[in-house]
């Protein structure tokens, strides 16, 4: 079965072709900055020799129907492509952000769905408009290939409703929808099993700790395979210090920007999401460049990596505690995966939950599956590569195939 996975992001769309069950990718690429004059199109071809062919293409895409346009002719290119006609692709898995607490596994798109999910735009207006933007063009392109929506929040949906609940009235929930969702789901989900599946333990018995760190972060407990808690909430606002977001903040700060300083909603939104975080405490967003500031002895880069790291080693103590038993602490993600200088902060002196570092492995791994921690640890410390569109593809064979 070729599956073609698609994540449709308001400016972008990012894709790979796969062969199934044999997971082999066919193509991958990314159309990027869609209706800039500066776009770009980046795209992969893997042949059944292992040689591989890139392009790369400096491109006006004015909207994503044409976006798609040029991913089809690339699939198909005569010299480039891997595929005959559209007809050969026999489904397409969407990456969707929210799927608020209706669904809880992927789901075969129909109207209804799509009616549901226009219905929870108010929950991700930056984001679920830009799916259902992809959904639709998918349609018009890959007319006999089946549909199948793969959502961020799905792996959250078990969370208890003592942990995804906030203290304010119950009709806010009720009517609103106004809980604690959790992101990055499908990417806590494919790392949790892939490090059961290293460690040779069942993931229904597997306890562990999942630290997503890219420009967005994210936290999720996770007891016997399951996630529990996570540290995103109604938004991917909430929780860790971010590339650009602030993480947790008192409330009342948001009536102070808007009562004393003046700032509309839109304003606020701007500097939390925008303009905050990393990018906030050290001029920079780019965890590359805020390293090799604090390498040089720059203050604010030194402590933007304090404050950064705190927050995740105070998420990480809360969430052993809930589970009672810690199996695995798990990085993942840009940073997570590739940072041997944070992997160490977060995991400095964390002895009281049974972690000890091997700071040598921890400076020799970078963007591979390996264990960091020493002999004498009693909780694992795992770096595992996450894959979110390899999962996506999964998990649309899985529910196409019954």
């Amino acid at each position: 079965m070729k599956v073609l996975v698609l994540n449709s992001g308001s400016s972008s769309i990012k894709f790979q072709l796969f062969d199934l069950p044999g997971e082999r990718v066919l193509a991958a690429g990314l159309v990027e900055k869609i209706g800039e004059a500066s776009g770009s199109i980046s795209y992969r071809q893997n042949g059944t020799d292992g040689h591989e062919q890139s392009i790369q293409q400096a491109v006006y895409v004015v909207d994503h129907d044409q976006g798609l346009s040029a991913i089809v002719g690339l699939l198909m290119d005569p010299e480039h492509g891997v595929i005959a006609s559209t007809a050969e692709v026999d489904a397409v898995g969407h990456r969707v952000v929210h799927g608020g607490d209706k669904f809880s596994k992927p789901t075969v798109i129909q109207e209804d769905m799509i009616n549901e999910l226009k219905r929870l735009s108010h929950l991700a207006p930056l984001h679920n408009p830009a799916c259902m933007q992809g959904i639709a063009v998918a349609q018009q392109h890959f007319t006999s290939a089946r549909q199948v929506a793969v959502f961020d929040t799905a792996f959250h949906q078990t969370m208890p409703e003592y942990a995804y609940r906030y203290a304010i009235p119950k009709y806010l929930h009720k009517e609103h929808g106004l809980r604690a969702y959790g992101f990055h789901g499908t990417s806590h989900g494919y790392v949790m099993k892939t490090a059961a599946h290293f460690l040779q333990l069942p993931p229904d018995q597997f306890n562990a700790i999942t630290v997503h760190l890219g420009n967005g972060c994210s936290i999720a407990a996770i007891r016997n395979g399951q996630c529990v808690d996570t540290s995103m909430g109604l938004t991917p606002l909430a929780g860790l210090i971010m590339g650009t977001r602030s993480g947790d903040i008192d409330p009342s700060l948001l009536l102070f920007l808007g009562d004393h300083l003046d700032m509309s909603f839109t304003e606020i939104d701007q500097l939390l999401n925008k303009k905050s975080g990393l990018k906030a405490l050290a001029g920079t967003n780019d965890l590359r460049a805020i390293i090799q500031k604090y390498d040089e002895g720059d203050p604010q880069a030194r402590l933007a990596i304090a404050m950064y790291t705190y927050r995740i080693k105070k998420y990480i103590g809360a969430y052993a505690v809930a589970l009672g038993r810690l199996d695995a602490i798990i990085f993942t993600a840009g940073v997570g995966e590739n940072s041997a200088l944070v992997r160490e902060w977060v995991c400095r002196d964390m002895s009281v939950i049974g972690v000890a570092l091997d700071e040598v492995k921890n400076q020799q791994v970078s963007g591979k599956l390996a264990e960091l921690q020493r002999a004498d640890s009693l909780v694992k410390v795992l770096v595992v590569p996450t894959n979110e569109e390899l999962e996506i593809a999964r998990q649309t064979f899985e529910v196409l195939q019954g």
